[in-house]
Parts: structure tokens; sequence; C-alpha cells
């Protein structure tokens, strides 16, 4: 299966990443396969607080991006369904508009717990699509806070997605949030306080 998805079948590379959602073994047998594999993709990780617009960020940047890099990968962390464990909001649905056919491939991943904004396959997740030949691999956090900042281990680039209005919240999570940012950009800039975000 992993050399059909190395090969570019797409059916095969979503069905891995649900066995290493599924199975620790699974996924610790496709790391070891993948050891040997020099990692080349872009992983640019998008992270905000709850709210901030980051599919809708990701959905506007996919047709540049696209075009720029030949494919993009999106991997969007979704919370998890208390009833099935499975991705609750699914962002895939407000990406679905891209209209760039196979150059793009979209999937949610439920973050089942996991504190630090991402799932708890995140990485072997991103280290298949890189293999498979994936050369831009967006990542969408979680809405986040201070402290789940684990993208940062993760992305090439951290692109942080901001509203105007944060006022005290702002102040409260500057200490984090901000500081793991290479790329800042205030969404819903047409609201009052845009400019007082940007400063």
């Amino acid at each position: 299966m992993l050399e059909a998805a190395m090969a570019g079948n797409r059916v095969c590379l979503a069905r891995l990443l649900s066995q290493i959602e599924r199975s620790p073994a699974i996924e610790s047998e496709l790391r070891r396969a993948l050891s040997g594999i020099e990692p080349k993709a872009v992983v640019v990780g998008v992270t905000g607080p709850p709210g901030a617009g980051k599919s809708t960020l990701i959905s506007t940047l996919l047709a540049p991006a696209t075009d720029a890099m030949g494919q993009t990968a999106v991997l969007a962390i979704d919370p998890s369904s208390p009833f099935s464990g499975g991705a609750l909001l699914g962002d895939r649905v407000r990406m679905q508009s891209h209209g760039l056919g196979n150059r793009v491939f979209i999937r949610s991943m439920a973050s089942r717990g996991e504190s630090g904004g991402l799932a708890r396959t995140t990485a072997t997740a991103v280290q298949l699509l890189d293999a498979c030949g994936w050369p831009l691999i967006i990542l969408e956090t979680l809405g986040i806070g201070q402290v789940e900042l684990d993208v940062m281990d993760l992305a090439t680039v951290v692109m942080v997605v901001l509203n105007p209005g944060w006022g005290d919240t702002f102040q409260a999570n500057k200490a984090g949030l901000t500081e793991a940012g290479d790329l800042f950009v205030i969404n819903k800039a047409d609201k009052e306080g845009a400019a007082q975000t940007r400063s």
C-alpha cells in the first residue's frame, strides 16, 4: 500500500492515513519504512485562536500556493467527536470549492484529546505526505491558546492568524502564541481595531 501511495495512488494514501490513526503498531511500522527518506516538503503551519478564520484563509491561499508549488496537501486538525472519536467539524467542508482537482489533497484529522493543537499521528502523516511527493503541506492546528504550540516542531514556517479586538486576551497570550510565529496574518481586518492588533 505504501508503494502504491508513493506512486501517486490517492486512495492508498488516504487508507494509510486512516490506518495510522487507528493503530499505533501500523504507525510505528510505517515510520520505520520511511526512516531513510530525506524530507523535502515545505510545511506551513497555520495556527491561531478559535474562530480566527484559519480554514477560510487556507482555502483562499490554495490556488496561488498550488500554482507556485504544483501540488498542495492540507492536514486540518479538528476537535474529536465525543461519540465516534472522529473529526467533529471536518474543515474539508470549508475548503471544497478550491476547484484544483487532483493537485490538492485535503484531510481532516481528529485531535483525540491531544493537547498540543495537533493529533497524535500528525508528524507521521506529514512524513508520509512528504514521502509521497507532496511538495507543500499546509498544517492547520486546532484553535489554540498559549502553550499548545507543537506545530513549531513540524513546520518550516509558522503562520499565526489573528483578528482585531483581541484586547486583553491578546496580552495574556502574547508570551506564547505570538512568539511562535514567523508570519502574522490579521484576518477580518475590516473590523475595528485592526491597526491596534497590527501594533
